[in-house]
């Protein structure tokens, strides 16, 4: 009878995901799921932290940045069917509590109305296709630097969590091997490229775990803080809702020559928040055939949202909004889902499970606060590595596509932003074709998302 009850589950679950059609397996996904999941467990703890520096509750914006990351990440997984989780994203956290909040003197209420405000245009752009126009209008050289500048930005999340670079002397420079997190890494990166190597079936989790393991007697592996839920809970009400009350959205409307710069950083929001999912999905979806050439040929010449591509859209620009509500900045696709990816994840189970591991975070801190950055930095470097496969896409022979993917490429990093590396492929990518004379190829969407990223770059400069 148990032998019947689990495969009826297992059946369901094959069915529902097409799991066994998209190439993977229910244990795949399951592993996938947990690896997403230790990957971006990090942004529990961060967001908290860099919004606090606003003004706001940590135990309010800890259980918003749950809430937001399980709503969103269960639509991208039962309505949209793909392997991809949401949070709060790192960068525009800052962006809304440094530069909206402390720079220019939003209150952290007014910023959250600001942030509600950017998802709901989100919202629009995605439902009148402007989004998915966007993405088809991106030439197919700098689809493939997307991907392959998506890989080294990966691998440098990995190396800067654990301070492998030190930029202490004003350059960077190889840190010294005299902290124990670094060998732990080490050791754990050798271990990720063993098992890797050898094909070893979850290589990259078990890695996760055994180099957590083998954190304990380094020191690197602790319990940390105990965050209680209780106290969480009852902080919640404080950012619940804010928007609507005093203070919140409506007061940013009443100061007439404030408006301009309402409007300003409402757009720097979206844009920040478009391009960096509009890039995890080209970098990761359609590199690994989530994303596959049916999907693209239904997406062209449907109506409404009836492929996983118009319905990962329509999720990621939900999310945004959705966690507003409950006090948290941009909820957006979060890049380390190639970690997920990268083990196997093809389909929405795997974003199930990482839902799953964020409620569960919320009840066993303690135990998910224990994994080191240095567990989980070797896998998003190995994840990095293989997604740098893109680039042999490229003809680098050919300068009018090696200078805008160089530049897409490599400004990720530097930047540490996806949509400041899409904005520089784009600039060069428009450079280059006038100089060639060939600005009929020159996409009119092309066009008009060059002259606003100029435009957010000129802008951001005077706030």
């Amino acid at each position: 009878m148990v032998a019947r009850m689990k495969t009826y589950k297992d059946n369901f679950i094959e069915r529902y995901f097409g799991i066994q059609k998209s190439g993977s397996s229910v244990k795949t996904e399951i592993v996938a799921g947990i690896t997403t999941f230790f990957a971006m467990a990090y942004i529990l703890f961060v967001n908290p932290s860099i919004l606090a520096d606003a003004g706001m509750e940590w135990g309010a914006v800890f259980l918003a940045t749950i809430i937001a990351s399980v709503i969103g990440t269960l639509v991208m997984g039962l309505v949209a069917n793909v392997p991809y989780a949401q949070a709060p994203g790192m960068g525009i956290n800052a962006f809304f509590a440094y530069t909206v909040c402390a720079g220019l003197g939003f209150t952290w209420a007014q910023a959250l109305s600001i942030v509600f405000i950017c998802g709901l245009l989100n919202i629009l752009i995605t439902v009148t296709k402007i989004r998915k126009h966007i993405i088809r209008s991106i030439p197919i050289s700098l689809q493939h630097a997307i991907g392959g500048g998506i890989g080294l930005f990966v691998a440098y999340i990995g190396v800067l969590n654990v301070g492998l670079i030190d930029f202490s002397s004003g350059v960077p420079a190889i840190a010294k091997l005299n902290n124990p997190v670094l060998w732990v890494f080490l050791i754990g990166l050798a271990l990720a490229v063993i098992l890797t190597v050898l094909k070893v079936k979850g290589a990259l989790f078990i890695s996760i775990i055994a180099t957590t393991l083998i954190g304990i007697p380094f020191g690197v592996t602790n319990f940390g803080e105990t965050i209680s839920f209780t106290e969480a809970c009852q902080a919640l009400p404080t950012t619940f809702l804010a928007i609507f009350k005093e203070g919140g959205i409506v007061s940013l409307f009443t100061d007439i020559g404030r408006l301009p710069m309402v409007l300003v950083v409402i757009f720097a929001f979206s844009i920040m928040d478009t391009f960096d999912s509009i890039g995890t999905f080209i970098g990761t979806g359609i590199r690994t055939g989530i994303f596959n050439a049916e999907d693209e040929v239904n997406a062209e010449n449907s109506h409404g949202f009836k492929t996983r591509f118009d319905k990962a859209l329509f999720a990621d620009a939900t999310a945004t909004s959705i966690g507003a509500l409950f006090g948290t900045s941009n909820t957006t696709t979060f890049v380390e889902s190639a970690a997920g990816i990268g083990v196997g994840g093809r389909t929405g189970f795997s974003s199930v499970i990482t839902s799953l591991c964020f409620i569960a975070a919320a009840f066993l801190s303690t135990f998910v606060s224990a994994v080191p950055a240095a567990a989980t930095a070797p896998v998003l470097v190995l994840v990095g590595i293989m997604m740098t496969a893109s680039f042999k896409d490229i003809n680098w022979n050919d300068l009018d596509e090696a200078i805008p993917a160089f530049f897409t490429g490599i400004f990720m990093s530097l930047c540490y932003s996806i949509s400041d590396g899409i904005a520089a492929g784009f600039i060069f990518y428009c450079i280059v074709k006038i100089c060639r004379k060939k600005i009929k190829e020159i996409h009119p969407v092309v066009w008009v998302c060059t002259a606003l990223f100029i435009l957010n770059f000129v802008l951001l400069a005077f706030i």
